[in-house]
């Protein structure tokens, strides 16, 4: 070696990926061309342009896609996943008489551990497919969607369902909220499943029971989600005596008014941690009212407009707004990337917008933004890699509408889960496709005979 030169020691990396289009989210409306990031016990280390990294790297494993677009993981912040097995089942709203006389009766007769298992692993997949890297989950039997997740590597946040009235999960209010917390001690060290409180709506709620869940809530610094939309059902006598058949009481029903959102803030629940799920029945002074405490609020478009919700999406400041299918039943598909075109296309948002939403936006309304939701030296490799295809040579400022306006759940070639591969070539990596195919087909005599009870 020449007096005066030192050797270049290159730094060891698990993984670079090399992409034509990097949208990191963060600075918001960006996009890089020729770009890679580099990954390293399955956390990201550096991004840069891809010359520089390789020469910077080491990598034990190096993929390149050249017309591809990488990006965060997408987040789906609210969906009920094991309602994969439920398609099939007529959808039309409003969304609590749906609800109370299609898909309640439905669920009540199939519902199972082994159902909400097998339906979750079926969800699971079809996320994963869809370059979805987090879910958050609200089904009975959260511990068996917990495990599904947990099996596949993916990151989830489970509801736990609260009710007064007796549920295949639970006979009571105190038995819903033990078993709550038994669940929330499993899993609290947990670095990819975490737990939020669910009250059940449509199951029958009181103020007494809201209040309970704020102080556990609070002693267990937990988030509490609420769907608005299922608060604010009218409670016309077809549907007392729905409820009524069910055994739920007017004296243990949900309290019931126009706008929902002021009576969860007259108790005391709007704050940093609370979520409102459902934007189709928020106004000005709601989301005023989300705004000023610090709460967040997820939006399902594609079934809030199925359901007969109109209102359009609005980004609360502080990324606090996030995308969600809802149930699969209802939305059609757990596809996210619809989601984002349904809200940019409804809502008159643009499409870094969209994007935005859908992944640093459900991040951050997950209390997962430190985590995950943009391509940041320090985040979780929860990636996704999508072909644009004949797009690829597109300037840099049509990138982010080629992805919200053209590309499709099936364009997603490449995911990966903190570092893991879990989709490679369009193709699940760790479960048995075959398997999971016959999974709709075991459950669907159930189903169907639940439907015609």
């Amino acid at each position: 070696m020449p007096p005066g030169e030192t050797m270049s020691i290159r730094e060891r990396a698990d993984l670079l990926i090399e992409a034509r289009w990097l949208l990191p989210i963060a600075p918001a409306n960006t996009v890089l061309a020729d770009h890679a990031v580099a990954v390293t016990a399955g956390r990201i280390v550096a991004l840069g342009p891809a010359a520089q990294l390789r020469a910077r790297f080491e990598a034990r494993e190096r993929v390149v896609r050249e017309r591809h677009a990488l990006l965060p993981g997408l987040v789906n912040a609210h969906t009920r996943a094991c309602h994969t097995l439920l398609r099939g089942l007529p959808v039309r709203g409003p969304r609590w008489r749906w609800l109370t006389e299609i898909l309640g009766p439905v669920e009540q007769r199939c519902l199972s551990a082994d159902f909400v298992h097998d339906g979750t692993r079926l969800g699971v997949a079809e996320m994963l497919r869809a370059g979805i890297t987090c879910f958050a989950d609200l089904s009975l039997f959260p511990e068996e969607a917990a495990r599904a997740a947990a099996a596949a590597h993916m990151r989830a946040a489970i509801g736990l369902p609260v009710a007064e009235v007796p549920t295949p999960w639970a006979e009571s209010a105190t038995a819903h909220l033990a078993r709550a917390e038994r669940l929330w001690d499993e899993y609290r060290s947990d670095s990819r499943i975490g737990l939020y409180f669910a009250p059940l709506t449509v199951r029958g709620l009181s103020e007494a029971l809201l209040l309970r869940v704020r102080r556990v809530a609070d002693e267990l610094d937990a988030r509490v989600a609420v769907h608005l939309a299922e608060l604010a059902g009218a409670a016309d006598a077809a549907e007392l005596a729905a409820l009524a058949g069910a055994g739920v009481q007017d004296s243990a029903r949900a309290p019931r008014c126009e706008r929902p959102l002021r009576q969860l803030h007259a108790l005391g629940l709007l704050r940093p941690g609370f979520t409102a799920i459902g934007a189709g029945v928020c106004d000005g002074a709601d989301l005023e009212l989300l705004a000023r405490h610090g709460a967040s609020l997820i939006a399902c478009p594609q079934a809030d407009l199925r359901l007969g919700a109109r209102s359009p999406v609005v980004a609360l400041e502080g990324n606090r707004t996030g995308l969600g299918t809802d149930s699969p039943v209802a939305a059609g598909a757990l596809d996210v990337l619809a989601e984002a075109r349904a809200a940019a296309l409804h809502s008159g948002l643009g499409a870094g917008e969209a994007l935005r939403l859908a992944t640093l936006g459900g991040a951050t309304v997950l209390g997962l933004s430190a985590q995950i939701g943009s391509i940041e030296p320090g985040k979780a490799a929860d990636l996704t890699c999508i072909d644009l295809g004949a797009l690829s040579g597109e300037p840099a400022a049509a990138i982010q509408d080629a992805i919200t306006f053209a590309a499709t759940r099936s364009q997603v070639s490449d995911v990966w889960t903190a570092g893991r591969l879990a989709v490679s070539g369009a193709r699940l990596v760790a479960f048995d496709e075959e398997e999971l195919a016959a999974l709709p087909a075991r459950w669907a005599q159930r189903v169907r005979m639940g439907a015609a009870a």
